[in-house]
């Protein structure tokens, strides 16, 4: 809650003007307010700790809406930016595709594939480099998401990440309304010893949606990913 107190008055304050969710902000009370001449300098240090507070308020709301970094929302040509990867690549069988669908205003990646761990293999996904290096104090990645009720899951690949196998992962499961999932870095699980237990979010140099892991027909849909 937010209270900001402007005052300027010969009798007693009532209490704040404005009410609006669980923030009360108040510059003043209209009933039995009156100023005058006497108070003109009470008035201009009011006036310099409103200022004060207003930049507070600006730096909170701005904080608040910088909290997510989105990366992705499929608007503008998310086939430049994104590709499809089977087992293929390594003698695997798995089949599967990835289109862009508008509905309702938005875009968003359908991935839909059969996963089969013959001859070793086990996954089918869409990968993205990143656009840009993440700031120091990122701690997790944010989805919306929806599915056929399976468990997928996100890879992270990091300049650490030398060899083809190496990634961070961690699970999530989906339904088949829209849902939030975020997932923090702590979660994330290196695939061998040699990577570091938590990745550097400034080290992120990818991130794929995965089907992964064991014999099932994978379909999940995915409209926003951003980092948080």
């Amino acid at each position: 809650m937010i209270l900001l107190y402007l005052l300027c008055i010969d009798g007693p304050y009532k209490g704040p003007v404005l009410r609006g969710g669980t923030e009360v902000i108040g510059f003043g009370y209209g009933v039995g307010v009156r100023y005058s001449l006497n108070c003109i300098g009470y008035a201009m240090q009011c006036a310099a700790k409103l200022a004060v507070m207003a930049v507070l308020v600006f730096w909170t709301a701005s904080a608040a809406l910088a909290e997510d970094i989105l990366i992705e929302d499929f608007k503008l040509q998310p086939e430049t930016r994104w590709r499809f990867i089977a087992d293929t690549v390594m003698g695997g069988v798995s089949t599967g595709q990835v289109e862009f669908v508008r509905e309702n205003g938005s875009i968003h990646a359908h991935l839909t594939g059969n996963v089969s761990t013959e001859n070793n293999g086990g996954f089918i996904q869409i990968r993205m480099k990143l656009p840009t290096s993440l700031p120091r104090k990122t701690v997790g990645v944010r989805l919306v998401v929806r599915g056929n009720k399976q468990r997928y899951f996100v890879h992270l690949r990091t300049s650490g990440t030398i060899l083809p196998w190496q990634y961070y992962q961690a699970g999530f499961d989906v339904t088949q309304e829209w849902s939030e999932v975020r997932l923090p870095f702590t979660d994330l699980q290196a695939s061998g010893r040699l990577l570091r237990t938590i990745p550097r979010p400034g080290s992120l140099k990818s991130i794929g949606i995965v089907a992964f892991g064991r014999d099932h027909e994978a379909e999940i849909d995915v409209r926003e990913i951003s980092f948080y």
